[in-house]
């Protein structure tokens, strides 16, 4: 028995063998058994915490995504701070995470950018998730008399399709542009004083 197969096969040891695969492979041509046998135990014992390799690749999927909508959600929370500075900070934030994920692992962000389009179940919930803490945050701005909109959920989702370029790994290329921040500045910017009441 190998080390690896010593551990105790949970879920999680799954799921980050799987990380590891996919950067080696891409998830073309990675599999279940190139998983197993990293983990040196038989593609059965993946199948028992995965039933299929979509499964197991949405899983990976959620897991990643979920990373970046922990902080999100911290500022979204944020009791000490303004409704117009929670959007500016999370808009920055959720800019940074994708940036920082693009350009410090070029090859599993090109994988999961293959495994975003398959999986449209675990994209929607993240995106729906994401657009929900902007609602939260516009919502507290228009308590408080900060903020202005008339259908909080739809300008929510105006203000995440508007700075698409900074989030939507279809951007990505553009990330590293010298001029990127100063335009992603100008964008957020311009959104905060349109919504200011």
């Amino acid at each position: 028995m190998s080390p690896a197969a010593a551990e105790p096969l949970t879920p999680e040891r799954i799921l980050e063998t799987t990380e590891e695969v996919l950067r080696r492979f891409g998830p073309t041509k990675a599999t279940v058994v190139d998983v197993a046998r990293a983990l040196g135990v038989s593609h059965g014992s993946v199948y028992r915490h995965f039933p299929s390799k979509a499964a197991l690749r949405e899983a990976v999927t959620d897991r990643w995504l979920a990373k970046s909508v922990v902080v999100l959600e911290e500022i979204t929370s944020d009791p000490g701070a303004s409704a117009e500075s929670k959007l500016e900070a999370w808009l920055e934030s959720l800019f940074a995470a994708k940036r920082h994920k693009a350009g410090d692992d070029p090859e599993l962000f090109a994988t999961y950018t293959v495994l975003l389009s398959e999986h449209s179940g675990v994209v929607d919930a993240h995106l729906t998730e994401l657009t929900d803490q902007l609602s939260r945050i516009i919502a507290e701005g228009v308590a408080a008399g900060s903020l202005a909109a008339e259908d909080v959920p739809a300008t929510a989702r105006a203000v995440f399709h508007a700075t698409g370029r900074f989030h939507d790994p279809q951007y990505a290329a553009d990330w590293v542009s010298p001029t990127i921040l100063t335009e992603f500045e100008a964008v957020t910017a311009l959104l905060i004083r349109g919504l200011r009441a």
